[in-house]
């Protein structure tokens, strides 16, 4: 592999390990809050402000902004078909924090799709 094909990949992997800690974040300050009853639109407002006060949720979105920043970079040294093919390491990182870390239970076929996703990402690598 080439210098740059390296340094490209590890972006990616650092713009997608920052979006699942966004999105861990946020996942987990909505689970403070009771969601279950929005109905209307002053409940989903005061949700939404209820929300933006929690800092996991802040801290959250300066992980998103990161990813962004990466990711407009790497849009700019690669290939969109590549970038976006490899970026589909979401997918992995997502079903590994969220049985990790929120105990959420990922089924046999949702693995084996995880494990294809990574195969794939492979084979986007090397071609």
């Amino acid at each position: 592999m080439t210098r740059n094909l390296i340094f490209i990949l590890t972006l990616i992997v650092i713009a997608s390990v920052c979006d699942t800690i966004n999105r861990l974040g946020v996942k987990i300050s909505i689970y403070s809050l009771n969601a279950s009853d929005a109905g209307d639109v002053m409940k989903i407002l005061r949700f939404i402000f209820k929300l933006a006060l929690i800092p996991r949720v802040w801290v959250g979105l300066l992980f998103s902004t990161l990813s962004l920043c990466i990711w407009l970079f790497v849009l700019s040294r690669t290939d969109l078909n590549f970038a976006f093919s490899v970026d589909s390491m979401h997918y992995i990182f997502i079903a590994f924090a969220s049985s990790l870390f929120l105990k959420e239970k990922v089924g046999y076929k949702r693995w084996m799709g995880t494990i294809l996703i990574l195969i794939g990402i492979v084979m986007v690598s090397l071609g």
